[in-house]
């Protein structure tokens, strides 16, 4: 969760919303790639932290399945993020602060573990979670 906090604060310093990625390795401790949003700095509304990081990840894999990898971000997907996450075949999700307004993967929406889908990935969150919604209310108050 630090390397995808590290991502978040690149985020601000892009005058987006301090959001970041990484997508781990099967062993759980290999980088595989990171992201944080860009939408700011490209102007391109699907540059979200999960998934510019799942993008890179295949691409340096060389596959669109991401299989055994876990992606660990500092705020709970949302809907598009959670599609491109089941989409990309992610094993778990791994994630800071909840978002009980956009989120998908657990608080107001469950759209990773919906049991109709044919990959459901295992959810963990709250890791760290009171650092990494500080960081997005700090980010907001200063705005």
């Amino acid at each position: 969760m630090r390397l995808a906090l590290d991502e978040a604060g690149q985020a601000v310093r892009g005058g987006d919303v301090p959001v970041g990625a990484v997508v781990l390795a099967a062993d759980g401790t290999t980088v595989l790639a990171a992201g944080h949003n860009e939408r700011e700095a490209t102007g391109d509304p699907t540059a979200h932290a999960e998934v510019l990081a799942i993008r890179r990840a295949a691409a340096v894999l060389g596959a669109w399945r991401l299989t055994d990898c876990t992606l660990v971000v500092t705020l709970e997907p949302c809907t598009m993020c959670a599609g491109a996450i089941v989409q990309s075949r992610v094993d778990r999700v791994v994630y800071g602060a909840r978002d009980d307004k956009a989120g998908a993967a657990g608080s107001l929406w469950d759209v990773v573990r919906d049991r109709r889908l044919n990959h459901r990935p295992e959810v963990i969150e709250g890791v760290l979670a009171e650092e990494c919604a500080a960081l997005l209310t700090d980010f907001f108050r200063a705005r």
